[in-house]
């Protein structure tokens, strides 16, 4: 029955991940970071499987009843007058195995200056996002596997347009407590539009990600190794800036590989005293970093930093992420033990 499942998991995520490679998405603000600390691993780390509620926002296998009357709540002061948010909190409501997890993302775009097609101004305009989203998860018996599902539900307006849709999230991970070793895999943002922007029924932000991590015997260090995007092998794409002209005049492009594309699916991260009162977390997004690094300068794209402090019932933390010697994010947290 267990191969069952696994088997009907990786058909369902095959077939929805062929038929959505390539073209433009709308609700993009579901693939931002939802927290600092995984913002300070790089980004999407899906592997952490502990008190945290946040972390069932992105992966919902990870739901488990430490985190039981735990609230998370995160503010992103994101690039320009752009900022973001989420709250989540679980609940063990039979005091066994049963925990219901909730949670909101949001999204606040800011204001922008109205103009007709002549260029005369006029009113000025807003945007927003919100998604609302209850999971849940289930231990697979006499197994290490766990398999979970997010339904979310997902408010849009965009000055005077607006979109409602729906869409689920379906995680399974492994947890071999001996080792200290979780592996996972998330299908995120199954679903469709309900009611569109204008008539044209856009597809959703669908995108299959993997994830490992491991605490290290007798050294307090856990590493985490993410591939996202899986389900669009060809992510790298050629920088104009690295263009070469020879001796003849001819324009030398720069050339993309399969190692290219192999490495700009990782994110790499590391976290330093993770069950500790204080810990310190550091991350590198070889896609960010490549995509948005400046030839012949040296922009730091891609890394980001952060740590936690503990002071009994809550755990602040604060991240910082660097996108390009111009844009960078300051990532905000309290989690709470309402306990």
């Amino acid at each position: 029955m267990n191969q069952k499942v696994l088997l009907l998991f990786a058909l369902i995520t095959a077939t929805i991940t062929m038929a959505q490679v390539g073209g433009r998405y709308t609700y993009e603000f579901l693939g931002l970071v939802n927290s600092p600390r995984e913002a300070a691993l790089g980004g999407k780390v899906i592997t952490n499987y502990d008190y945290d509620p946040t972390q069932g926002l992105y992966n919902p296998a990870s739901i488990n009843p430490a985190m039981d009357n735990q609230l998370s709540l995160n503010y992103v002061n994101y690039i320009g007058d752009i900022s973001y948010g989420s709250v989540a909190y679980a609940y063990l409501w039979d005091r066994r195995t049963q925990v219901i997890h909730t949670g909101v993302t949001y999204i606040n775009y800011g204001k922008f200056d109205g103009y007709d097609e002549f260029g005369n101004p006029t009113n000025s305009f807003s945007g927003a996002e919100v998604a609302f989203s209850v999971g849940h998860a289930r231990n697979i018996p006499y197994t290490n596997f766990h398999i979970g599902v997010n339904v979310k539900l997902i408010s849009s307006k965009l000055e005077q347009y607006s979109s409602f849709g729906g869409a689920l999230d379906i995680g399974v991970m492994y947890v071999h407590e001996d080792w200290d070793l979780n592996i996972t895999g998330v299908a995120r943002n199954l679903g469709t539009q309900f009611t569109p922007y204008d008539e044209v029924y856009e597809p959703l932000p669908f995108e299959l990600i993997f994830g490992i991590s491991q605490t290290l015997q007798n050294v307090p260090i856990r590493w985490h190794l993410t591939l996202e995007n899986m389900q669009i092998w060809n992510v790298a794409f050629k920088n104009p800036d690295m263009e070469e002209i020879d001796l003849e005049g001819n324009v030398i492009e720069e050339k993309i590989n399969f190692i290219d594309n192999t490495f700009r699916h990782m994110i790499l991260g590391l976290e330093l005293f993770p069950e500790g009162g204080f810990n310190i977390r550091l991350g590198y997004n070889i896609r960010r970093g490549e995509e948005l690094s400046i030839v012949d300068k040296r922009a730091f794209a891609g890394l980001s930093a952060g740590f936690s402090i503990k002071l009994n019932k809550l755990r602040l933390s604060y991240s910082y992420a660097k996108y390009s010697t111009a844009a960078a994010s300051n990532y905000f947290g309290l989690n709470i033990n309402l306990q």
